[in-house]
């Protein structure tokens, strides 16, 4: 059996419809044709080609969750749950992220919060993947704190005025557009608002392009806003309610990572199956030593729990329930667990694991950012902690 058709068949659950199998498997053949015989150069170049972006855009694969009446499949949760793991097979998390920054964390608040006259001017090359979204809202001294962002627009003529820092910005270097999060109400913590500011925006620099740990194949930027000046039909949605709607796809944030996550665990999963299995060694192969057979089975059922908990999570997102809970614990727990496996795998590659001639050395970096991201652990728990107190 190949590490494709296990990979397929580690993916089947309850929740898969056809329509849902069919995006996953297009999703996995473009991986294996078309990204995993570049993703070295990429990942040399610091980059992916706009080209391959254009292309997914021809085949459907970044309008899942565009509404139909807007041009896109209309689908939910489920969908990038879906898509996420599927892009998790290609073994080059940069690769993933460009994508998932583009469709699932920048695009959400397009699609959600954009005017009319917004959508028709934007959504088109969105879709088509010509026109390439980042997100800004993490600061060198907010992270996941959204409500801490020092970032300010001052109201200015029929205008704003944007002064400011981000940092950690993925898909901006290269990017066509970056929705910023900016403080509007000085009375408020929460009186954020944000605002669409394309590339090449008088006094909107980036001021270095970061080199990475992991996900090298992405890009991702320390921006700079001096004075920059936008339209009032550049503000997106409401002002002062940007901290809302940026919570509002939160959920869907951090399921993608634990989608790509799990995606790459299999991966890994069944790359140092099959390498163990013809590794010669003590006069057998390292699959036979049942330290190493037996620690690869935990690591499949751990995979398959978070794989399960995550699709749960998705399912309740598409049916109207509260996921905040579900959701959080599955970024907590199930990113840990993808960085406990790729620990294993590189582990029972031996030196070979250590090279970064292999696979597994890659995908043991690109998951260390997987507990951070999104939404780190520690503030993952305290909102399922939250959560989890019992009302007297």
């Amino acid at each position: 059996m190949t590490a494709q058709s296990q990979t397929t068949q580690s993916h089947r659950n309850v929740y898969m419809t056809d329509e849902l199998q069919a995006i996953y498997d297009q999703t996995v053949d473009f991986v294996v044709n078309e990204v995993k015989p570049n993703g070295d150069q990429w990942e040399d170049e610091g980059m992916v080609p706009r080209e391959v972006l254009a292309k997914m855009g021809s085949l459907g694969m970044l309008s899942l969750r565009i509404p139909e009446e807007l041009g896109g499949l209309g689908l939910g949760y489920l969908a990038s749950a879906t898509f996420s793991e599927g892009l998790g097979a290609s073994t080059y998390a940069g690769f993933e992220a460009t994508v998932l920054v583009h469709t699932d964390m920048a695009g959400p608040h397009l699609v959600n919060s954009g005017s009319p006259e917004q959508l028709e001017r934007y959504l088109p090359g969105v879709v088509s993947g010509d026109f390439i979204l980042s997100i800004g809202v993490s600061e060198p001294d907010a992270g996941s704190d959204v409500a801490g962002i020092r970032t300010r627009a001052v109201k200015d003529g029929d205008g704003w005025r944007i002064n400011g820092t981000k940092m950690f910005i993925t898909n901006a270097v290269y990017g066509d557009m970056t929705i910023i999060a900016a403080r509007t109400d000085e009375d408020n913590k929460y009186g954020i608002s944000m605002f669409l500011v394309p590339a090449g925006t008088e006094g909107f620099t980036v001021t270095n392009k970061l080199d990475k740990h992991g996900w090298r194949c992405s890009d991702t930027a320390e921006l700079a806003l001096d004075d920059v000046w936008v339209s009032d039909d550049q503000l997106l949605g409401t002002p002062h309610r940007g901290f809302y709607e940026t919570m509002k796809n939160f959920q869907n944030e951090r399921m993608v990572l634990v989608g790509m996550g799990v995606g790459a665990a299999q991966a890994a999963i069944d790359l140092t199956n099959e390498y163990t299995q013809n590794r010669n060694a003590f006069g057998s192969t390292l699959f036979e030593l049942g330290a190493i057979r037996q620690r690869m089975a935990m690591n499949q059922a751990k995979v398959d729990a978070v794989r399960a908990s995550m699709y749960h999570a998705a399912w309740m997102g598409d049916n109207g329930q509260d996921n905040v809970k579900a959701m959080s614990a599955v970024k907590a727990w199930g990113c840990e667990v993808v960085n406990q496996v790729m620990y294993d795998c590189l582990q029972f590659h031996g030196g070979m694991g250590y090279m970064r001639e292999s696979a597994i050395e890659r995908m043991y970096r690109d998951a260390r950012i997987l507990p951070i991201g999104g939404g780190a652990t520690e503030v993952m728990l305290e909102e399922v902690a939250k959560r989890s107190i019992v009302q007297s």
